[in-house]
């Protein structure tokens, strides 16, 4: 996606800051992590064999709460690990290399995929053993990235139903109840068009990556050395090579601090 010289200038310049943290998180203009009364926390195709999940390594097992109505931003407290959520997927490179990554490390993980970018099919192979064994969880992040808000009713459902076809006819499973507005553009009004086909539920996030631009492995390390945190819903995003340097170093984040990593059907009862 476009980002501005602005955009490019505050990524480079407040790694590690906070309000980079909120300014970073999917494009220019987004509203930031917010908390939710409901749920409160502390290219080119890559043409590789298809992998074996590897078994989750051992994590502490949570008993499902209902999911809670409305917006959701994190998991609920006292949760033991995070949840991984990636965007968009614009770079096919990047897209591989998280899926290899989940299969290597048993990473759960939470894709929110725009079905027009072709990643998502080059690495069908490589991503369907994955969401069959339940590690990787698909979300629906509208078709083609607009901002909801600026579309009407029918716009929105129909931003929604391509999508939720994709993801269906490419993966053999439903997106529903989740949907993660682009930019996290939402209002009343687009949560009432997204329920009335199924998506009851906007997933927005308590931390990011800030990687939906091009920044370095070093950068995105730091903003997970700050929103890498018990019960956070992490953003991320499969658009730039540095995502890919980053992700062992990530990893290895998680390990160091005895974090988990859930999908969002590990945690919530639909």
């Amino acid at each position: 996606m476009d980002h501005s010289t602005t955009r490019r200038t505050l990524l480079a310049s407040a790694t590690g800051t906070l309000a980079a943290g909120l300014l970073a998180a999917c494009s220019p203009g987004s509203d930031g992590p917010r908390r939710s009364p409901s749920a409160r926390p502390p290219s080119s195709p890559t043409h590789t064999a298809t992998p074996t999940p590897t078994p989750t390594p051992t994590r502490p097992t949570l008993t499902k709460v209902p999911l809670p109505p409305g917006t959701v931003t994190g998991l609920p407290e006292g949760t033991p690990g995070i949840a991984w959520t990636v965007d968009d997927g614009a770079s096919s490179d990047v897209v591989g290399a998280y899926a290899r990554f989940a299969a290597e490390t048993g990473t759960r993980l939470t894709f929110f995929v725009n079905g027009v970018r072709p990643a998502w099919t080059e690495h069908a192979d490589l991503l369907r053993p994955l969401v069959a064994s339940g590690q990787v969880q698909l979300g629906n992040h509208t078709w083609d990235h607009p901002a909801l808000t600026k579309l009407g009713d029918q716009a929105v459902q129909d931003q929604l139903t391509r999508n939720h076809a994709f993801i269906q006819d490419t993966f053999g499973v439903d997106a529903k109840p989740y949907f993660r507005p682009p930019f996290g553009y939402h209002d009343a009004r687009v949560d009432r068009a997204a329920a009335a086909v199924g998506y009851t539920t906007p997933l927005l996030w308590y931390g990011t990556l800030a990687d939906s631009g091009d920044i370095t492995a070093d950068q995105i390390l730091g903003f997970a050395e700050q929103w890498f945190q018990p019960a956070h819903i992490v953003i991320g995003h499969a658009n730039h090579p540095g995502t890919i340097e980053a992700l062992p170093r990530l990893h290895a984040l998680l390990e160091q601090r005895g974090l988990a990593t859930y999908t969002l059907d590990d945690v919530f009862a639909r």
